[in-house]
């Protein structure tokens, strides 16, 4: 029988909505695993990081943005300023000290827009299948009228039973959020995973990312037979090596 896992910490934030994460203490720079879209800190990926880091005695720190897994609030109400701004007080009360970002696919956005944020203090970043830019490349034309017109659009889920949601909140301040169109002024190592069958977001994408960084440190590993959770064993196996060498 699997363990009940333990319960969280929690911060408030201003507007009394309470925000969820889990800490373990170690040596720094602390490791932070920021989810993608509709997940939350007790996938697979997270956990198994978190064991690593256990393990080799590094700090880590899961979360959960606002709206999402056990921290409170709105989902509807969440957008890629609102979840970066959540991350940035969970770490500014509960981290001292540098850190290494992993971001999974939304994640991946978000570690980029966090790493502008915080400047020197970011040693690393690691994404897997990062999907910054997603609002624009991932809806149609007629997709993107609905969103505004009708304030939400659902599609179907491949991981579960219930539609998923994107709601114009999140997609109008995805649009003020772009990065591909330009140089993204990251300067620390960059390391980026990414399965080829990503039916999700394209692996295209990722090489997108590796030319628009600053950083002459960009390292992308691509996985041919890998779909877009890449939470297989050898999937979790590269990840694990890669940190290690980081």
């Amino acid at each position: 029988m699997d363990e009940a896992p333990s319960p969280p910490h929690y911060i408030t934030r201003p507007d009394g909505v309470r925000l969820a994460y889990r800490h373990s203490s170690g040596d720094s720079p602390t490791l932070i695993f920021l989810p993608g879209y509709m997940s939350d800190m007790q996938g697979g990926k997270a956990q198994a990081v978190e064991c690593w880091a256990q393990a080799n005695g590094r700090a880590m720190l899961r979360l959960d943005y606002s709206g999402c897994g056990e921290s409170e609030g709105d989902f509807a109400d969440g957008s890629f300023t609102v979840w970066r701004d959540d991350v940035l007080a969970v770490i500014n009360t509960v981290v001292d000290g540098p850190i290494v970002l992993i971001g999974s696919s939304m994640g991946g956005w978000l570690m980029l827009l966090l790493a502008l944020a915080m400047g020197d203090r970011v040693q690393a970043i690691v994404g897997i299948a990062a999907a910054p830019d997603f609002t624009n490349w991932g809806f149609s034309n007629a997709q993107k009228h609905t969103i505004r017109q009708d304030g939400v659009i659902f599609e179907d889920n491949p991981y579960g039973p219930d539609a998923t949601p994107t709601f114009r909140k999140l997609y109008d301040d995805g649009q003020e959020q772009l990065l591909l169109g330009g140089q993204i002024a990251i300067d620390c190592p960059v390391r980026l995973l990414h399965g080829q069958c990503d039916a999700d977001v394209p692996y295209e994408i990722s090489l997108k990312l590796a030319a628009a960084l600053r950083s002459s440190d960009v390292q992308v590993h691509l996985v041919k037979d890998g779909d877009h959770r890449l939470s297989r064993e050898q999937d979790i196996d590269l990840l694990l090596n890669i940190l290690a060498r980081l």
